[in-house]
């Protein structure tokens, strides 16, 4: 393979300036990532929204340094666990990323399995207006009533919306009816349409679940022996409780609930297990529709990331396997 910071078009090897990787987690997205960033010479634009929190490492899989092989990784570690994501504002900085990345003359391996903020960056989508007092005002009534109460009033109002939006989603939720009441016009007319504003070509890692399920078990058990609920107590200490975002977070808002004395082990590591499985799925049809996106089968095995790795390649490239 040749090194990620060769001197070369992002253009002279058939592939274009960005290339998305998609899918479920535990998929290998992070490997086949480095694997493309490595052959074609890229660098890696992170797009799982709980990779921005420093801190957050070992209940969101994100790569240690020693782990990126040199490669530049960019939005990564960009908020505190107080703070909230925004999917504009990571819309604005990672395209200035790709641009920095292309203007080297290099690619743009856009990675993760947050599917709005992977639409929102290579998509056409402009956002709509906010007011802190409404969004406030509904955040409340999401602590007080729960999001089960806000889904079924958005269910009444925008189907569409509710039907993409899960009904413990409380931030998206929230976002949902805040411009439905500002603009009076459904929440589901300003999604992203299937039309880039960046163009890119985006593959996406398609694994049974018979295999992806037991994955899932292992990286449960593998983060709890990591350290998982240490990091999750030191992360209390420096205001996860307050963030919108963070602390709703697979992996952490369970263990939480264990650091309470809600759960015991077990219970803990069984019920993240449980949520990230569904949350696979979710991913899953969040990219599946999209009729863009060039599926290929994951690895299954740490053994088979170089045949997955070529067929990106070849998918990203347009070369013959």
């Amino acid at each position: 393979m040749s090194t990620p910071g060769r001197d070369a078009s992002a253009a002279a090897d058939g592939a274009p300036g960005v290339i998305a990787v998609v899918g479920s987690t535990a998929t290998g997205k992070s490997a086949i990532s480095l694997a493309l960033a490595e052959e074609l010479g890229g660098e890696i634009v992170n797009a799982d929204s709980m990779q921005f929190y420093r801190g957050m490492d070992i209940g969101t899989a994100k790569l240690c340094v020693a782990d990126r092989r040199g490669i530049p990784h960019h939005q990564l570690d960009t908020l505190d666990v107080h703070e909230d994501a925004s999917v504009a504002r990571f819309q604005r900085e990672a395209r200035a990323d790709i641009a920095a990345i292309t203007a080297r003359g290099l690619h743009a391996i856009v990675v993760g399995g947050s599917g709005l903020y992977h639409r929102a960056l290579l998509d056409r989508f402009e956002f709509p207006p906010t007011d802190p007092a409404v969004r406030a005002a509904l955040e409340a009534r999401g602590d007080v009533e729960g999001p089960g109460v806000l889904h079924r009033e958005l269910a009444v109002v925008d189907p569409e919306a509710a039907a993409s939006i899960g009904p413990a989603n409380t931030k998206r939720l929230v976002r949902a009816l805040e411009v439905i009441e500002i603009t009076g016009k459904p929440f589901s007319s300003g999604l992203p349409r299937h039309e880039y504003e960046v163009p890119a070509v985006q593959i996406g890692l398609e694994l049974d679940h018979a295999i992806l399920d037991p994955r899932i078990d292992a990286r449960v058990d593998e983060m709890w022996e990591q350290g998982l609920v240490d990091e999750v107590t030191a992360l209390a200490s420096r205001g996860l409780r307050e963030g919108t975002t963070a602390r709703r977070a697979v992996g952490y808002a369970e263990t939480l609930r264990h650091l309470d004395g809600e759960l015991d082990a077990a219970q803990t590591r069984a019920l993240i297990a449980q949520h990230t499985r569904r949350l696979a799925r979710k991913q899953r049809q969040w990219f599946k529709p999209d009729p863009r996106v060039a599926w290929i089968a994951a690895p299954v095995d740490a053994g088979d990331i170089a045949r997955a790795a070529a067929d990106a390649v070849a998918v990203a490239t347009g070369r013959p396997r």
